[in-house]
């Protein structure tokens, strides 16, 4: 239930006016009835000015007085006489006048960068319409040769959020999404490796071992020993000191 203006004021003034109950007052002012209590043993709320409801338009005299007979009834909210101020409605968005030169810049930016998204879209974004839309892609705007294509973010006209949003719609409802990438199909008579052995070659690539021959060159076969080369451990001859 919608709550009086100042609601502590107001729980003084019945209070201090009325023959309501303590439960009465707190159900109406949406307060605590310790709380009203408090208010009415001048611990809470001291000194404070009290809010007429009654000439406030808030509560009717005569509901009061049907309350102060029965204990079990409760006050009710009485209807504003002063229009209530209309809920707007989802439309266009609103562009400040002193943006609204941009928009043209942020439409061709759009229309170049994502395609994809329909003239509704682009209007609801920036605040524009679609003659507007229309006459910058066919370029017969009346400033067309001024307009320089910027991104609607970088101009102020509408969030990053907002964006992203309305273009992951557009490319959803296009059937645009992106997808992941996929493996291209093996040739016909190629099998793919092992993943054990491919992993292996990734990690402990195979160096090839060169023949001895490559490295050392050609070894060259052994001399026969032709018997001219004295042996050390050999028997001496005598000589004449012996």
């Amino acid at each position: 239930m919608a709550q009086p203006l100042m609601p502590k004021a107001t729980a003084v003034w019945l209070v201090d006016n009325t023959a309501l109950t303590f439960d009465q007052i707190a159900d109406y002012c949406g307060l605590h009835i310790l709380e009203v209590q408090a208010i009415a043993d001048g611990e809470v709320a001291p000194g404070m000015q009290g809010l007429d409801p009654v000439a406030n338009g808030q509560v009717s005299k005569a509901q009061i007085e049907k309350c102060e007979e029965d204990s079990d009834a409760r006050l009710e909210m009485s209807k504003p006489s002063v229009p209530l101020p209309k809920v707007r409605q989802k439309g266009a968005r609103y562009t400040p006048i002193s943006k609204r030169q941009d928009r043209p810049d942020a439409i061709a930016w759009l229309l170049k960068s994502y395609p994809e998204l329909s003239d509704a879209q682009i209007s609801r974004l920036i605040g524009t319409t679609k003659p507007t839309i229309e006459s910058v892609r066919s370029r017969t705007h009346r400033n067309i040769a001024n307009i320089k294509a910027q991104s609607p973010v970088y101009l102020g006209l509408c969030s990053a959020a907002d964006l992203e949003k309305m273009v992951a719609i557009a490319r959803k409802r296009a059937g645009t999404e992106h997808a992941p990438p996929q493996q291209p199909p093996a040739e016909a008579g190629e099998t793919a490796p092992p993943a054990g052995e491919a992993a292996g070659a990734e990690s402990h690539p195979a160096a090839a071992v060169a023949p001895a021959a490559e490295v050392f060159g050609d070894v060259p076969a052994a001399v026969e020993d032709s018997g001219d080369t004295p042996d050390p451990f050999a028997p001496q001859p005598p000589t004449a000191n012996d």
